[in-house]
């Protein structure tokens, strides 16, 4: 009798503490956090219990994304809606809520140039357990094992080392060549066609990482490409269906920037020598975020081919 009653005021304690650990992360540590942001001067919606944000941001995304813009319109409105509602609401030095989580909105060159720079100070933010699949290695790494890993890297990107690495130019050029030649085949008789862009220019990127890194080409990895094309839309659905929308990876200058300018420059490059080219009457101005910026139903364009 006596054990009984011990085990059941164990158990009434257990539950107790957790009870009190579950009411502190969903209510109280966010209430106090909210306190002290408005105090720094910070302002933003008031905390709504375990969602925070989330249903408003979700419904303002359905809503910018359900339609076309303007060719001249700014696209935050569409890309990032709740972000741009809520600095022109609140300020630029504002916060909003990821579930019980604040997120701190700055942008002040200051105190962003204070962010990026002092790396022990402001971590990065918590990844989703599904980021994994969008993105591991250096991406996900902090402290002194981003420092060494960056370290190592970097050379190999450096923007000399590009341009003289015998075989990463050519590389470009032969991708870039392969992707040209194809469109030149879709040419009618008078020299033009409408063509959408988007899928060729993702191609190219994934042919030029294979060959530069891999050595191999995007046509015999091709299914790889696709799978990971598949994977990033499922994995960001089934993010913005919990967690909100975004901080899925980490600030930081990327690095791999100087590749991917290179690779740009050489294609545009390359376009410009053998064709001019207008938006199509049938292309929709819908810019959406997946992870970077992307058409969200393809760039159309109305090539046709330079006279020589």
């Amino acid at each position: 009798m006596k054990l009984s009653s011990v085990a059941i005021s164990f158990a009434f304690i257990t539950i107790l503490i957790y009870a009190w650990r579950l009411l502190n992360w969903v209510w109280l540590r966010p209430k106090k956090l909210e306190k002290c942001l408005r105090q720094q001067g910070l302002n933003g919606n008031s905390y709504r219990f375990l969602h925070g944000d989330f249903i408003e941001m979700s419904r303002m995304i359905k809503k910018a994304t359900s339609r076309p813009i303007n060719f001249f319109d700014d696209i935050v409105e569409r890309v990032l809606p709740f972000h741009d509602h809520s600095i022109k609401q609140y300020g630029k030095n504002s916060f909003t809520w990821s579930g019980p989580i604040p997120l701190v909105n700055i942008m002040e060159p200051e105190l962003i140039r204070d962010v990026l720079l002092k790396h022990s100070a402001f971590g990065k933010p918590p990844p989703h357990p599904l980021g994994k699949l969008l993105a591991s290695g250096i991406v996900g790494l902090e402290g002194s094992h981003w420092s060494e890993r960056r370290k190592i890297i970097n050379p190999a990107f450096h923007l000399e080392k590009l341009k003289t690495s015998w075989y990463r130019v050519p590389a470009f050029q032969l991708c870039c060549s392969e992707m040209v030649s194809k469109w030149k085949k879709l040419l009618s008789e008078d020299g033009s066609c409408e063509l959408d862009i988007w899928p060729y220019l993702q191609n190219l990127t994934g042919d030029v990482i294979s060959r530069t890194a891999f050595g191999s080409s995007y046509e015999e990895g091709r299914r790889i490409f696709q799978l990971q094309s598949e994977q990033t839309h499922l994995a960001l659905q089934a993010i913005r269906s919990v967690y909100v929308p975004g901080w899925i990876l980490p600030h930081r200058v990327c690095i791999g920037q100087n590749f991917a300018m290179m690779e740009a420059k050489i294609a545009l490059a390359m376009i410009l020598q053998r064709f001019s080219f207008e938006l199509s009457p049938s292309y929709a101005h819908a810019p959406i975020s997946v992870v970077t910026v992307q058409p969200q139903y393809g760039a159309h364009l109305i090539l046709r081919r330079l006279k020589t």
